[in-house]
């Protein structure tokens, strides 16, 4: 499982080297797309195809689901490690959640987000609001049951 807050940095051929841990969770493939949050998301080759076979099941004449299959389909990328272990991240991606330099993997359970460092703080002054918080979350129902 995927979980915590790695900072990172991409070098400048667009490379990023992950942990032997993060490395080994995608072993079996990944895939890059565009996050819902100026982040990206790298997502196990399982991941990616439960995705993409929701995706196909939506109306393609529902304007809202060619929306989503641009924004997921349209931006994702297959990513290959080379031998020292690094990703090497597209361009327009990078432009999408404006990696430059200093970047933060945010585990999610069985993926990862890839912010970079200024997107990340300010998505952290939004999670450290715990009044905020507790409105936005109560209608979730996360009960310990």
């Amino acid at each position: 499982m995927l979980l915590g807050q790695h900072n990172l940095f991409i070098d400048e051929q667009a490379n990023i080297k992950l942990s032997e841990s993060i490395r080994g969770f995608y072993s079996e493939g990944a895939y890059i797309t565009q996050g819902f949050d100026r982040n990206l998301l790298l997502l196990t080759e399982q991941a990616f195809l439960v995705i993409v076979n929701k995706l196909k099941t939506l109306n393609i004449a529902d304007p809202l689901a060619r929306l989503l299959l641009r924004l997921i389909m349209g931006s994702a990328s297959e990513i290959k490690f080379d031998a020292s272990g690094r990703i090497k991240i597209p361009q327009r991606l990078q432009d999408i959640a404006d990696i430059h330099s200093d970047i933060v993997i945010v585990g999610q359970g069985d993926y990862c987000e890839i912010w970079s460092q200024e997107n990340w703080i300010n998505q952290e002054s939004i999670l450290h609001n715990q009044q905020d918080n507790s409105d936005r979350f109560a209608s979730l129902n996360l009960n310990m049951e």
